[in-house]
């Protein structure tokens, strides 16, 4: 297979925007495993990783679909400056925290529960803008990039990490990735105004416009392949997410050091980025369904393999493989739901997914704490990936639409309600071709 330029970075302000986050996601996944790193440190019992899950949910469970909205009737792009300003100023109170050495587990609950709250609102702007970027044909190619993007920065990120920790200490995990979301910044000061479709804002001054929220659950309730690929991200999530016992992992039963740590951290990141690269090279997949039951199947097999392996090497190899399917599932989600919603309520399709694909790792980190304190680390994390295989098998079975779905299908949405620009009428555009950025 020959190797050609990405059709998405053929268009300018997608590429400013996806450079910025690569840079941005390398400082903020090393702020996460430095914290996983950290509570390791400041308690030996995994059960104190479950209140990471805990802070990262409540948030998520109550503003994500307050997000959505307000991604669906607000420019997105001044969403995303609020948001990643907030989250700079998360990393800057964690390392003036770990640098004045007072720093507590609460805090760490407590400023982590804030950042979530700003994701909660960035996630549903950033990925609604995407298709406000670049044209629907290129769409799986942007979504492979920012797979790409995500992933080089949980390479680097997290083997920096290791790095940082052992020879300049924890505070400058913090201190970098606070410089790093100044990249995202720059970056949506350069792209300039983007056209979006607004939904037309409620005529009141105050309050929450339930009726705008209710229309987005119900077309994603009326939309069976959107659905299902929430369930399946929800369910294989909530089972498998063990990233938070990798410092418990790496000290009590591989018994190797900060370094190594880095490098453990980062190996989903390195399977995950040789599947996107290659997905990234297709200008069209067919069979997406049946992939993604796939590409499920071997992250709960190689979450299977994680838990069970005792070596170094093979744990480095199972979290590859791990990351690979992961990163494909990913990517055939992303492209599902982008394209079977309509531009005018796409904040509130991502906002509500939202829940689903976070609320499932940070219930899944609450669970894996409490597995691993009844059964030990590596039993909890195998009943993890078997359950994982379970839910898979379950929505094959409930859902035959994702096993025949191939992705040529047409969008099931109707057409958009009333709604204004957010640009000039001469800069409007239809949701099912999204203006380029060139």
């Amino acid at each position: 297979m020959s190797i050609h330029y990405p059709p998405s970075l053929r268009h300018r302000r997608f590429t400013l925007l996806w450079a910025g986050q690569m840079i941005s996601f390398a400082g903020s996944q090393m702020q996460l495993w430095a914290l996983f790193w950290h509570i390791r440190t400041l308690s030996s019992n995994p059960i104190a990783v479950s209140g990471i899950g805990a802070a990262r949910l409540v948030p998520i469970l109550f503003f994500s679909l307050l997000g959505g909205l307000a991604a669906d009737t607000h420019d997105r792009r001044r969403i995303l400056f609020f948001t990643q300003s907030t989250m700079t100023l998360v990393a800057v109170a964690l390392a003036f925290l770990t640098e004045r050495g007072v720093i507590q587990l609460w805090h760490i609950y407590l400023l982590t529960a804030i950042q979530a709250v700003a994701v909660s609102y960035d996630t549903p702007a950033r990925q609604a803008l995407v298709p406000n970027l670049v044209p629907v044909k290129d769409l799986p190619s942007a979504f492979s990039m920012n797979s790409i993007a995500s992933n080089v920065g949980a390479v680097v990120g997290p083997a920096l990490s290791g790095l940082v920790i052992a020879y300049l200490g924890q505070a400058f995990a913090y201190w970098i990735n606070a410089a790093s979301f100044l990249a995202v910044l720059f970056a949506l000061v350069l792209i300039g105004p983007v056209p979006q479709q607004l939904r037309a804002a409620p005529v009141r001054t105050s309050g929450i416009d339930f009726k705008a929220i209710g229309e987005g659950i119900q077309f994603i309730l009326s939309s069976p392949i959107i659905l299902a690929t929430m369930i399946l991200d929800f369910f294989a999530t909530f089972f498998s997410s063990a990233n938070t016992l990798l410092p418990y992992v790496t000290r009590d039963i591989l018994h190797v050091d900060a370094v190594a740590y880095g490098w453990l951290s980062a190996a989903q990141s390195i399977g995950a980025i040789a599947a996107a690269l290659v997905i990234s090279q297709r200008d069209r997949i067919h069979h997406q369904g049946r992939i993604l039951l796939i590409a499920v199947t071997v992250f709960g097999l190689a979450t299977i393999g994680f838990g069970l392996s005792r070596v170094y090497a093979l744990t480095m190899l199972a979290l590859i493989l791990a990351g690979a399917g992961d990163s494909v599932s990913t990517i055939i989600r992303n492209t599902i739901r982008q394209l079977q919603t309509p531009d005018y309520i796409r904040g509130r399709m991502t906002s509500i997914n939202q829940i689903f694909f976070m609320g499932g790792p940070q219930l899944g980190e609450v669970e894996s704490g409490l597995a691993a304190e009844l059964f030990t680390t590596g039993p909890a994390i195998v009943i993890g990936g078997v359950g994982c295989l379970i839910a898979v098998g379950a929505i094959a079975l409930i859902y035959p639409q994702m096993r025949s779905y191939s992705g040529d299908e047409p969008v099931l949405a109707g057409a958009a309600p009333a709604s204004r620009s957010s640009q000039p009428a001469s800069l409007s555009h239809s949701p099912s071709k999204p203006s380029s950025s060139d």
